[in-house]
């Protein structure tokens, strides 16, 4: 299986400058090296095109969300992206850029599979619609969208309908909602495993739980969203939310490794790097100790298949 590395400079969701420099500086940094190091076929795709927006111009496309149009473009070819490189047997791995990103990426991957789950490891749970977004940053609606709710040309991207069930959607170590998502959580079927929880069961409790619920479930395939403002802001000043009491890397790597390990992921995000905020490449540090991990656990899940 080879790995195609995907590039989204994306800021606009966040509408926070520097977080689209996040899939360059990476590759400076050598996460091309650290994949062929684990004797990994690595492609690397290029960056997805982001149309250019004037800040002035941020509400031009719709009263309350941000950078409309570019967003809605930008993720139209990353579903392209994402889902061609599944067609062609390959693994994407995209890198952000900001998380409105995984409109595009979930959508891609849905066209390829039927019935697909999403693990969605952030420290918000991203399932505000506009209605219910208290900023109008649409790095705060992509799993609601993809989940069939909110604005209709979200949830129609790519394809026409809903991406993923309630029921298939796993957030696990959250711990900053807004209201309207709290609401959306009581009154849905969505696998919800915020802080408080992880802290009381234990996060291997967490993982083993989702972990059976997917293999019980009908599935052919599954998205790995992994957001690097879950670990708690002391370890990753470069991103543009951070929270408090968040993941320690420790956490941060058992998580990717446990989830990685299963072979049931089929494709993975990895955003809201911002090496603008970043402090002595702290952060950068900690995403490239990450994604050896990454890199590590895909080539055992290649050779388990071998």
């Amino acid at each position: 299986m080879d790995i195609n590395i995907i590039g989204v400079p994306l800021k606009y969701g966040c509408d926070i400058d520097g977080v689209q420099d996040g899939p360059d500086k990476l590759r400076e940094a050598g996460i091309i090296k650290i994949f062929r190091e684990n004797n990994l076929n690595i492609y690397d795709m290029g960056n997805v095109f982001v149309p250019r927006v004037d800040d002035k111009d941020k509400y031009k496309d719709h009263k309350t969300m941000k950078y409309l149009e570019s967003i809605l473009e930008t993720n139209n070819n990353l579903a392209h992206k994402v889902y061609s490189s599944l067609e062609a047997g390959s693994f994407p791995l995209v890198l952000g850029g900001d998380h409105a990103l995984s409109i595009g990426s979930i959508a891609g991957a849905r066209k390829f599979y039927e019935n697909m789950a999403v693990i969605w490891v952030d420290a918000h749970g991203d399932i505000n619609t506009p209605e219910t977004s208290p900023s109008g940053n649409i790095h705060g609606m992509p799993l609601a969208a993809s989940m069939g709710l909110g604005y209709d040309r979200m949830v129609d991207l790519y394809f026409k309908g809903q991406k993923v069930k309630p029921e298939n959607t796993y957030i696990i170590g959250a711990r900053s909602l807004d209201q309207g998502e709290i609401d959306l959580i009581n009154n849905s079927k969505i696998n919800f495993y915020p802080m408080d929880v992880i802290k009381d069961i234990g996060l291997g409790n967490v993982l083993e739980e989702v972990k059976i619920k997917i293999l019980e479930s009908e599935l052919d395939g599954v998205h790995f969203s992994f957001d690097i403002d879950v670990l708690d802001k002391k370890i990753v000043p470069g991103t543009g939310t951070p929270e408090i009491d968040g993941f320690s890397i420790d956490d941060a790597r058992y998580t990717i490794e446990y989830i990685l390990s299963q072979g049931f992921v089929r494709s993975m995000d990895f955003v809201e790097f911002n090496p603008l905020l970043d402090e002595d490449n702290h952060t950068l540090n900690t995403c490239l100790d990450l994604l050896k991990i990454v890199a590590r656990e895909l080539c055992q899940g290649i050779k388990q298949k071998a």
